[in-house]
């Protein structure tokens, strides 16, 4: 509820004098007017005209949304901006000037706004629920209590751009198949809606049996002219049921997860990725002094993956009862033995995070190769698949060509 108060907000654009009388201007969300001007009169600045923005009918349409990309560049700035010794409130301000996304601006500065209130930084960012999760609270409040947010911070920063660039590696290997099937199936319906019917006519010259090859494909051209409209409501619906259960059923999206790792090409990049972040995530939090039985339930909804997350479960059940990390981890039969041994050494030497930190890097440069090594694989495979599509087409058209040429031969 808070979150949804947060985001009615109401901005106010305001004219006025800075402290060296220089004419600024500029927006400022605030629950009020009168709150707006205590607001700018902390600032310094001295107003000279003050209203209300009206709200566009469609802003709501063409607002740019706030995206993780977002957070993480926010976060890494107002950590660079505390490690340069800016107050916390001033570095709110740099970072939202800077900001492209006035979405995101506006978040950064009712988080401001909310800190000069008197609420705690952690406190401010739970009002945004749906752009900080209970890791990234949980990790700011701990900095702030311990009086290292700084440090905190960068860590959060760090964890924040791995995080990012992982999720961009996963995108890469997903996209380029994906990009290269709808040209293929776009280029199939423009040939069979636009070319097939110029060869029809002047196959109905002939007066000849058609190659049965030939006639399917005249047969599917006839269909899509005439029930076009059917195949793409067909589509529509079929997405729309997919994105609509995947919203709504559990059970669908845990039968998704478990085909995710069991798929024959992307398989072993989704398990890579998970064991990268599981490992990335507990080092975060274990090294920002979270009792290692509450950083693996943080951990276990970072793995984005229900098998994973209730193996996770199950080890922070296990380690809660007085295991260790690493016979924990062992015994869910979910995690490679280079994880495992590294977790025995940094339990032993007494530097888990550091060991969780150096697994983490090693699986997220195994998904960066293995996305190299996807891709370039693909290639070969998805030219064969456009050749096949394509070249059949073709085929199937001039095939009734050869064989009059041959009869005329």
């Amino acid at each position: 509820m808070a979150a949804k108060k947060a985001q009615m907000m109401p901005t106010f654009a305001y004219e006025g004098v800075d402290r060296k009388g220089v004419k600024i201007k500029g927006e400022l969300p605030a629950r009020n007017m009168a709150l707006a001007k205590v607001t700018l009169r902390k600032q310094g600045v001295t107003i000279k005209n003050i209203r209300e923005k009206r709200k566009n009918i469609l802003d709501g349409f063409m607002k740019k949304k706030v995206t993780t990309l977002d957070i993480t560049i926010f976060t890494r700035q107002l950590a660079t901006m505390m490690k340069a010794g800016v107050p916390l409130v001033q570095g709110f301000e740099i970072v939202a000037e800077g900001l492209e996304n006035p979405a995101m601006r506006e978040v950064v500065l009712g988080i401001k706004n909310e800190v000069e209130g008197g609420n705690t930084f952690a406190g401010a960012l739970k009002k945004y629920p749906q752009y900080f999760d209970n890791l990234f609270c949980s990790l700011v409040e701990s900095g702030e209590q311990s009086g290292a947010l700084e440090t905190m911070l960068d860590r959060v920063a760090v964890y924040k751009e791995k995080s990012e660039l992982l999720k961009q590696k996963i995108k890469k290997a997903m996209k380029y198949p994906a990009t290269v099937i709808v040209v293929a199936v776009i280029v199939t319906i423009i040939l069979m809606v636009k070319v097939v019917p110029v060869f029809q006519d002047l196959f109905s010259s002939f007066g000849a049996d058609l190659p049965a090859f030939t006639k399917m494909v005249v047969n599917m051209s006839n269909w899509m002219q005439e029930y076009w409209f059917i195949l793409i409501i067909v589509i529509g619906i079929i997405i729309a049921a997919f994105l609509e259960a995947k919203k709504r059923s559990k059970k669908f999206r845990d039968f998704l997860d478990k085909m995710a790792l069991k798929a024959p090409i992307f398989g072993d990049l989704v398990y890579k990725a998970i064991i990268a972040r599981y490992s990335r995530t507990l080092a975060t939090t274990f090294a920002a002094g979270v009792p290692l039985i509450d950083a693996l339930e943080s951990t276990a909804g970072a793995t984005n993956n229900v098998i994973f997350e209730e193996a996770v479960m199950k080890i922070r059940e296990d380690v809660a009862t007085g295991q260790q990390l690493q016979f924990a981890m062992r015994v869910s039969n979910r995690f490679p033995s280079m994880a495992i041994q590294m977790v025995a050494i940094g339990e032993e030497s007494g530097a888990l995070d550091s060991m969780l930190d150096k697994v983490a890097t090693h699986y997220e440069n195994e998904v960066d190769n293995a996305v190299d090594g996807l891709t370039s694989m693909m290639e070969p495979l998805i030219m064969a698949i456009l050749g096949i599509l394509v070249g059949g087409l073709v085929v199937a058209m001039y095939l009734p060509i050869f064989q009059m040429g041959s009869v005329v031969g």
